[in-house]
């Protein structure tokens, strides 16, 4: 699933905020999650997100694995795996256990990598507010 060029794959997506869509608000879902337009606000994600080169996240996200091809404005917390894309960038501070940062990708904030994985999001959400 998360392989080079991946973002424009038609994999599973079960939810999409489409190109040229606005959205503000809490987003709590499973599964993978897909933002090719603007999103303002928290995303909790027992799953996966794919933020498309148009993609743009203004808010913190948490999840099983990110992908960022477009731009995140806030903190990113993976249960796994990060991945920026040459087209990604991140403003903010990242939580994951493994990061993945293509030549000309953007990021800019504290960047902290544990080998503890907690069992789901809603966990990795409560150490992050205890720190």
């Amino acid at each position: 699933m998360f392989k080079k060029n991946n973002s424009n794959t038609s994999e599973n997506v079960n939810t999409l905020i489409g190109l040229g869509s606005n959205f503000e608000g809490k987003l709590n879902a499973t599964g993978t999650v897909r933002i090719d337009g603007t999103f303002s606000g928290d995303i909790n994600v027992d799953g996966n997100v794919i933020l498309g080169k148009e993609g743009q996240v203004l808010g913190n996200i948490s999840a099983t694995n990110v992908i960022v091809s477009g731009s995140v404005e806030g903190n990113v917390n993976t249960l796994e795996k990060l991945q920026i894309n040459s087209s990604g960038k991140v403003l903010g501070d990242i939580h994951v256990v493994s990061l993945i940062v293509e030549d000309k990708a953007i990021f800019e904030g504290k960047c902290s990598m544990k080998n503890e994985i907690p069992n789901n999001v809603s966990e990795l959400n409560e150490q992050k507010a205890k720190a």
